[in-house]
């Protein structure tokens, strides 16, 4: 694509002598650019991108665009805000992939992951073909593969560029986890959505949107974005989770696409009853759509009840039949690192699980305290650079259902490591709470969670949350390799159960 084309139709001026180079590729990161690469300055959390601009030039760059007049050898433009720049031109450079393919995407505090992969399940029953992108994988037509970023949503770039390659691969329907922080950052504009999904809301990244309503009005950003077009043969609709007090802001937001609400306690359009539920999965009766569906849903606990119904309104918004939903929830799987059991062959239950904030490790642990005949033990921490305020809150859920938990690092970051764990274990003091006895405070997260597997005995059940299936932890701006599951494997085998 011709430079003139490219910027002319996102708005952005050509830089004189520019006119005729030929675009090949897009770059935000210096060290991706090669000959033909526009090079777009971003301002990121710990480097900005307006530093690297000779470097990109170097490389090839044949123009830049920026937020500062710079001196460059390569033809500058200057625009207000380079990340709305960068999705312009991602979607325009691919083609606006979709608008020819069918797209929902997920947002939330907790369940986004879990509910994408329903989402997909229960389109695909339906005879569609899906591709998702998720905080844990990437699926592509059948192909499927880890998300190794540690990027729950990816830049624009790699959003636009994943859609058009699911077009090529025969995919029908698009579905994507779209955090707050992609929201807010512009990540997801140019995507055109048909089915916006919520889940719930919980204080999260409130470091970053600085307040609980300004969490919310970035995830309200998805539902401004499904408008009133269906000329996909979909009618834009936004799947709202009734039983959470935040529903109906976003049903004003989303105005005047259809709204369809799903609950288990509050009325709802597609109406969940549990009519009975245990450490294997919940028996659940769905009502929508004037017909009614009992099932067997193979996944543990009240919150998958909900990521559940929340796939099943979706579902009904693409025009799945609820037959059809009813069979891909009976085959539903656990995502990697959810609720993930560790088995070699002990007598006490290990769990997996991403649980790292205070409402989801509140959730995870009381579902587990009653299934559990002898103590619940967890292991935890808190990531640095990050919500502050959660920390002693996550003592706190622990305390209230835990016998013993273990405190340690999560994603130090360039944080002070031993100042994040003095701020979580001051939620330990204040319920009361005694160091040695009741909790422990172990920096490596390794040795942490040996000692959890040490200290367990018969009917026990070892709950590691917080890294799920994440494979790094963070230590300044290093990314040290870590296994969650694997080393649980290894704590086991050093107290004699091996696979």
């Amino acid at each position: 694509m011709k430079l003139a084309a490219l910027f002319g139709a996102c708005g952005i001026a050509v830089p004189e002598g520019a006119a005729d180079a030929d675009v090949r590729k897009l770059a935000y990161d210096s060290r991706k650019v090669e000959p033909g690469s526009v090079f777009v300055a971003i301002a990121g959390f710990h480097r900005d991108g307006h530093e690297f601009i000779a470097d990109a030039t170097k490389r090839g760059a044949i123009a830049v665009v920026a937020e500062k007049k710079l001196r460059t050898k390569a033809p500058l433009a200057i625009v207000p805000d380079t990340r709305a720049a960068l999705a312009d031109l991602a979607a325009e450079l691919f083609d606006h992939p979709t608008r020819r393919l069918k797209l929902a995407a997920v947002t939330g505090t907790d369940g986004k992951t879990t509910t994408v992969h329903l989402v997909s399940d229960v389109l695909e029953a339906a005879g569609e073909r899906t591709g998702y992108s998720t905080t844990v994988d990437f699926k592509l037509a059948g192909h499927e593969w880890p998300n190794e970023t540690r990027q729950s949503t990816q830049e624009a770039i790699e959003i636009q560029e994943f859609f058009a390659e699911l077009l090529v691969a025969g995919g029908t329907w698009g579905v994507l986890e779209a955090t707050s922080h992609a929201l807010a950052l512009r990540k997801v504009r140019g995507c055109e959505i048909d089915v916006a999904v919520f889940t719930n809301l919980s204080p999260e990244h409130l470091d970053f949107h600085g307040s609980l309503q300004g969490y919310l009005d970035a995830k309200a950003i998805l539902f401004t974005m499904l408008g009133s077009s269906a000329e996909k043969g979909v009618v834009k609709t936004a799947v709202l989770n009734a039983d959470d007090p935040h529903w109906s802001y976003l049903a004003d937001r989303a105005a005047p696409a259809r709204v369809l609400t799903y609950g288990v306690d509050a009325h709802a359009d597609v109406q969940g009853t549990v009519t009975a539920a245990d450490s294997s999965g919940s028996t659940l009766r769905i009502a929508a759509t004037g017909s009614e569906v009992e099932l067997r849903l193979p996944l543990v606990g009240r919150f998958n009840v909900h990521n559940a119904l929340a796939a099943a309104g979706a579902g009904i918004a693409a025009g799945v039949p609820l037959p059809a939903i009813k069979v891909a929830l009976e085959k539903a799987r656990p995502v990697r690192g959810r609720m993930e059991r560790v088995d070699a062959g002990q007598p006490f239950t290990v769990i997996v699980d991403y649980a790292h904030t205070p409402e989801s490790l509140d959730k995870v642990l009381s579902l587990l305290r009653p299934l559990t005949k002898g103590r619940l033990i967890a292991v935890f921490g808190s990531a640095g650079e990050r919500d502050r305020a959660k920390r002693p809150r996550l003592a706190e859920a622990a305390s209230r259902y835990a016998d013993l938990f273990v405190i340690t690092q999560e994603d130090p970051r360039l944080e002070d490591p031993k100042a994040i764990l003095s701020e979580i274990e001051a939620g330990a003091v204040s319920s009361g709470k005694r160091s040695g006895e009741d909790y422990l405070v172990i920096d490596d997260r390794a040795q942490a969670v040996r000692e959890a597997i040490r200290r367990a005995k018969p009917g026990d059940t070892v709950l590691l949350a917080g890294k799920g299936h994440e494979a790094s932890i963070i230590v300044g701006e290093e990314k040290v390799p870590w296994d969650e599951a694997g080393a649980a494997r290894t704590a086991l085998r050093e107290v004699g159960f091996a696979a």
